[in-house]
């Protein structure tokens, strides 16, 4: 008879998943993983049946992250440029405070590893900013910039920032609001 899972083994292999492919791609191996997360490595082929299986679970679960993040200030009644900002923001802080999970997104967002379906019902947790996306549109951005062009755009200004922002935090501030004012003149200047 199998154990039951344990939902405490499942974050510990999530949690260091997160840490070997910030650190080591995507190549890492699997009992890289589950040396860090305390586990014997047939433990994480318990909950993930293949390498690609745990590398899809692991962008939902650091997509749901960022979301949480994203979300906490954002109200729907703000201003556009009020409702954007708090988007990035929520990025920003989420970034700064979890970089392993902002270059760990960012390998397997790149990756062929993650299936368009979890592409799909990743996108399909941020209602907030495909909202945002729509009204910007309508609110002049130019035609021809699709939604992902934009969303490209914000994710490398993110990125950058919550670099610069680790790198010198008694400049953080100042590289937050220099990278929304970039952002926001980017996305809504013809």
């Amino acid at each position: 008879m199998a154990r039951p899972r344990s939902e405490e083994k499942k974050a510990a292999l999530l949690d260091a998943a997160t840490n070997v492919v910030a650190l080591h791609g995507l190549g890492a191996s699997t009992a890289s993983i589950a040396r860090l997360a305390g586990v014997a490595e047939g433990t994480l082929f318990r909950y993930f049946s293949t390498k690609d299986s745990l590398f899809n679970k692991l962008y939902l679960h650091l997509k749901q992250g960022l979301r949480e993040a994203m979300r906490r200030s954002f109200v729907v009644r703000l201003p556009m440029k009020d409702r954007v900002r708090s988007l990035w923001d929520g990025y920003i802080d989420w970034g700064i405070a979890h970089p392993s999970s902002v270059k760990a997104l960012n390998r397997l967002a790149d990756s062929e590893s993650i299936t368009p379906a979890t592409k799909s019902k990743a996108d399909k947790i941020f209602p907030e900013v495909a909202e945002v996306s729509k009204a910007i549109a309508a609110k002049g951005a130019p035609a021809e910039r699709p939604a992902a062009f934009a969303d490209a755009i914000f994710m490398a200004l993110a990125d950058t920032t919550i670099q610069f922002a680790i790198q010198d935090p008694r400049q953080a501030v100042a590289y937050r609001k220099a990278g929304f004012r970039v952002l926001w003149e980017g996305l809504t200047t013809r």
